[in-house]
């Protein structure tokens, strides 16, 4: 029998909203991180940790994460040598955690943050080397409401947020530019096949392996967005 996506996401939500135990710091890639509340705790999920070290991060290019969280990935890229770190997340709390981290850090910067949905509050004209989204898997009804900022990290009411990436993300491309969207078995791969061969789009793994988001197992997938041949 196949995991209830839906369920999973508001025991997700449930999960990463808890105070109680919630660790104020947290350790990760050998680097001590703050964690605020009310934020998607990297601590409860293997898929942070694997996609900030999967990523192929453009040294001295321009780097650009969607839903940045806490900031694990967007600090990790300044550290690894990018020159131009731009962070989005559509949570107030989430835009104050990646702050936090990248001053922490000692590349505030380097580190742009931004409170946006996807690329609303960014600057059209700029171009980034690699584009990376750990998305909101769940495909959600469209009467489905948000109620707690979290649920902007589980749930993708009418995959609008999906399809907005695909069709708008490879327009903010440099020349030879890539873009990468963390993916696991909770999320509805075969809706975003048919976006993406609409859009003339390629769905390619990257890497991929088994492993969990809270206590449910599934398969973490880093995906590359590419033309279709």
């Amino acid at each position: 029998m196949g995991v209830d996506a839906m369920a999973a996401g508001a025991a997700l939500t449930e999960r990463h909203g808890e105070l109680q135990g919630r660790p104020e710091q947290f350790e990760l890639l050998g680097r001590t991180w703050s964690l605020l509340p009310g934020v998607f705790a990297p601590v409860h999920t293997a898929s942070t940790e694997l996609f900030s070290t999967w990523l192929p991060y453009p040294v001295g290019g321009a780097f650009l994460e969607i839903g940045s969280g806490a900031g694990v990935t967007a600090v990790s890229a300044a550290l690894a040598g990018c020159a131009h770190v731009t962070a989005v997340d559509i949570a107030t709390a989430a835009v104050a955690n990646t702050q936090a981290n990248a001053r922490r850090h000692g590349v505030a910067d380097r580190v742009r943050v931004l409170r946006s949905d996807l690329f609303d509050a960014l600057d059209g004209d700029q171009r980034y080397d690699v584009i990376y989204w750990n998305s909101n898997v769940i495909d959600a009804p469209e009467e489905f409401e948000y109620l707690d900022e979290l649920q902007w990290a589980f749930f993708d009411r009418g995959y609008a947020a999906h399809s907005r990436f695909l069709s708008q993300g490879p327009k903010l491309l440099a020349p030879g530019g890539r873009m990468f969207l963390g993916f696991n078995t909770l999320g509805n791969k075969e809706r975003l096949r048919v976006m993406a061969d609409g859009l003339g789009l390629e769905l390619a793994t990257y890497r991929r392996r088994p492993g969990a988001v809270g206590a449910i197992s599934v398969e973490l997938s880093l995906l590359e967005i590419l033309p279709a041949c």
